[in-house]
């Protein structure tokens, strides 16, 4: 997958699409709440099997059913379109 820095303009499109992502900096992030741990831990595992097909891996935490996701492209120093890429593969996740 071809990577570049988005502009601003892009981040807008991505972000009219899926408003529960925000960009904080250099990083799109995003919380989801999942009822239980067990739940959580499911979505994580499921993303996990992208992340490493895609060779791109979040920053994230999970305290019980809460996982907080940030993405970003180190190597190029912002959020790129591996990262929505990513972060749409999340969301397919998160509702199934």
């Amino acid at each position: 997958m071809e990577r570049h820095l988005l502009a601003a303009e892009e981040l807008e499109l991505f972000l009219r699409d899926l408003p529960e992502w925000s960009v904080a900096g250099d990083l799109l992030t995003r919380t989801y709440q999942f009822a239980d741990f067990v739940r959580a831990f499911t979505f994580m595992s499921a993303v996990a099997m992208h992340c490493e097909r895609l060779n791109h891996h979040p920053e994230w935490s999970n305290v019980y059913g809460r996982v907080e996701v940030r993405l970003t492209t180190h190597d190029l120093g912002g959020v790129t379109s591996l990262d929505t890429a990513l972060a749409r593969i999340m969301e397919e996740l998160a509702d199934g």
